[in-house]
């Protein structure tokens, strides 16, 4: 049986705490499962540390093209955080997008993203392109 210990700086408080995490692989699974975790100021980072370790998850923000814009791009973020892995295709996806203006902050440009249960919504307003004389 395998033992590992890493050091996460977690994000979700001011503090940035340094924490520890020590773990040993699971010998029928493979996966690391927590064992011990210090250096957290508040019970937050050690969740965070111990969901680190097993499925780590990130809130992406990116941006869209738009069609006869004010502004070529309109910036967007999911609405949940997903699994870190999935990242990749759910830029490719984004890449792909694009949305016609006008378009609206708040506005759901993509419902339940690649089925993770994240929304992808505009994050600011493009006004449609004055036209042209």
């Amino acid at each position: 049986m395998m033992d590992r210990t890493e050091e996460v700086t977690c994000i979700l408080c001011p503090n940035g705490c340094a924490v520890t995490v020590s773990s040993r692989q699971d010998p029928l699974s493979g996966a690391w499962l927590p064992t011990a975790v210090s250096g957290n100021l508040c019970g937050r980072g050690e969740a965070y540390a111990k969901q680190e370790l097993t499925a780590p998850r990130r809130t992406l923000t990116s941006s869209v093209a738009v069609d006869g814009g004010a502004l070529p791009l309109a910036s967007v973020r999911l609405t949940k955080a997903v699994p870190r892995e999935r990242l990749p295709e759910i830029m490719e996806e984004i890449r792909r997008m694009r949305v016609s203006a006008p378009v609206r902050m708040g506005q759901t440009l993509a419902e339940n993203v690649r089925g993770l249960g994240a929304d992808l919504i505009c994050t600011r307003n493009v006004e449609k392109k004055p036209a042209q004389d």
